[in-house]
């Protein structure tokens, strides 16, 4: 029977038998060296348990023998899909071979990471076991065939319909599992660090492949179709997070500290995503919110010694951040380029050096100088103590929780704030100024209030978020808001999760901000050196997908108009009728 993944390219019609065999027969060993890995994962590696996470034991995959085998399934369903498997041709609308090649090399990059890990950690090849060999031969197959698969790319057939409840069924089980997947990458225990980079390694390669074969496009279609579902789904998935982080709070610590660093990069979004404007000062707008929090939050090193319930707090911290935004941004703002990049920047480090110097030598003793404002009191919202654990339902759920769930509603926040103004007349107005200043005033657009408006909203959301970063480390110091290091949340870092991710999406900065966030702390083996990777890894960004890892469609068709000719007349009018 056809089926999406076996529909006829001209280039194959117009090939011999004798080609049609070789691709069989590439696709039937890239099949055979999947199953050796699968295989491999339920022997032993290594015959000492010195290596994190015990790799000794035989029909028992350890976590990270798990990632490999979980590589090796997906190879292998695709592998069955292209050779036209009846019930699997909906995995490769536009073709498996490139998922097949980034399936193969990316287990093969997870799995041999992980045995020259063990030949490093152990001292020598001596330490391992058979089953190491047949993991990396395993996988090595299907990668170099991979290489050899001729190229089967080409347009998805129409989608068959499916009824609604087959459609929210799949929007159901995929959510339920991108938390597993989620919820396992964030829960990698940080003394193994070599199973969080070969999580990190499958994920990616994953993640290319679902692009590259189709599925991901079906889906978002799916998700359109049902939108209210998908937005329900989200907020489950979200929500259910912490009832499964039964080992601890450490966890759950992270995932809050990653929705303050996304909720900050949704705020930078918008200056620099809707308005196009550099600013590498941003951070410092997180630690005014954080400050004046502070300040007016109870804490014993308070200079003004009284505390305001937490919704004054954050009216506060908001409206603090908004004033220095239009204060900075009213005489700067008529910059353009890098001298307004560089005007930020300089914002930026005054306020640090500012906050290092209130401290009643050098200057009035307002923020304790260099030693910040410590012993801020936990949060007490109604009667419910946010630095206590609750039980909820029989499950214990731990003080860092509850900062979750408010870092959850902050968020949604800031998502609506988003939409609705890139959605509303000003964002339209922000994204003509970004495009072409010029030519936006000339049409009778007020460049510099529009931008002054971006400024302003940009640092309001931000100090949003500094007053509740403030209770959840209980102490506020100048060297939290610099503008680069190896620690986020740095205006480095946030830049770059906004670039990462693509700008003027919303899903992007937040993609963005997790992975600079989760990566830097997950390997914090690699301190010395976090610098120097990020920067190749912004490199190869710009050169492979300058548009980020999400984008939207104007800026694919910007930068790659090429390969999008065909369908380029349909998808541009879409995406200014969007813009």
């Amino acid at each position: 029977m056809t089926n999406e993944a076996t529909l006829p390219l001209e280039a194959e019609a117009s090939g011999s038998a004798s080609a049609g065999l070789s691709r069989t027969a590439l696709l039937y060993g890239i099949i055979g060296g999947s199953l050796l890995t699968v295989v491999s994962a339920f022997l032993a590696w290594t015959w000492t348990a010195e290596f994190p996470g015990d790799l000794t034991y035989y029909g028992s995959p350890a976590p990270i023998q798990f990632v490999s085998l979980a590589g090796a399934v997906l190879t292998l369903l695709y592998a069955l899909s292209a050779l036209g498997v009846k019930g699997l041709g909906w995995l490769a609308p536009t073709g498996s071979r490139k998922a097949i090649e980034f399936l193969a090399v990316g287990n093969f990059l997870a799995t041999g990471f992980t045995v020259v890990s063990i030949t490093v950690v152990l001292g020598g090849v001596v330490h391992l076991e058979p089953g190491a060999y047949v993991a990396f031969v395993g996988s090595l197959i299907p990668a170099l065939l991979s290489l050899k698969l001729p190229d089967d790319s080409h347009k998805a057939a129409p989608a068959k319909k499916l009824p609604s409840w087959a459609e929210i069924l799949i929007i159901v089980a995929v959510f339920a599992l991108g938390l597993y997947v989620v919820t396992y990458g964030i829960d990698t225990d940080d003394k193994e660090p070599q199973l969080f980079v070969a999580y990190l390694i499958t994920v990616g390669s994953a993640a290319l492949a679902l692009l590259k074969s189709g599925l991901l496009d079906r889906f978002s279609a799916i998700t359109a179709k049902n939108r209210q579902v998908t937005l329900i789904g989200s907020a489950a998935a979200a929500i259910t997070f912490p009832f499964i982080q039964q080992s601890g709070d450490t966890y759950t610590l992270i995932a809050v500290n990653i929705l303050i660093f996304a909720t900050v990069a949704l705020g930078l979004n918008v200056v620099v995503g809707l308005a196009g404007l550099l600013d590498l000062g941003y951070v410092a707008f997180l630690g005014v919110g954080a400050y004046a929090a502070a300040l007016v939050s109870g804490s014993t090193a308070s200079a003004f010694g009284f505390q305001l319930p937490f919704w004054a707090a954050v009216i506060v911290g908001a409206l603090a951040s908004l004033i220095f935004g239009v204060v900075i941004g009213a005489p700067t703002l008529r910059l353009r380029g890098d001298y307004l990049a560089i005007v930020t920047l300089g914002f930026g480090e005054i306020f640090r050096i500012a906050m290092g110097n209130l401290d009643g030598t050098s200057g009035p003793d307002v923020t304790n100088g260099p030693n910040g404002i410590p012993n801020i009191p936990h949060l007490e919202l109604f009667g419910w103590n946010f630095g206590e654990s609750h039980n909820v339902g029989g499950i214990v759920l731990g003080a860092y929780a509850n900062y979750y769930f408010l870092m959850l509603l902050v968020m949604a926040l800031v998502i609506l704030v988003f939409a609705r103004a890139g959605n509303s007349r000003i964002g339209r107005a922000w994204v003509a100024i970004r495009e072409d200043e010029t030519a936006a005033e000339a049409m009778g657009i007020n460049g510099f209030k529009v931008k002054l408006i971006a400024f302003a909203l940009g640092a309001t959301l931000a100090g949003l978020a500094g007053t509740v970063q403030a209770h959840v480390n209980s102490t506020v110091v100048p060297e939290n808001y610099v503008f680069a290091g190896p620690v986020p949340p740095n205006s480095a870092f946030l830049l770059a999760a906004v670039i990462l991710g693509g700008m003027g999406t919303i899903r992007g900065p937040i993609l963005g901000a997790a992975l600079l966030f989760l990566i830097p702390a997950k390997l914090a083996f690699l301190q010395d050196y976090q610098l120097l990777a990020f920067g190749i890894a912004l490199i190869l960004l710009m050169r492979f997908r300058p548009e980020g890892l999400i984008a939207n469609k104007r800026a694919q068709l910007e930068y790659h108009d090429e390969e999008t000719i065909d369908q380029a007349p349909a998808d541009l009018a879409t995406a200014k009728a969007g813009a």
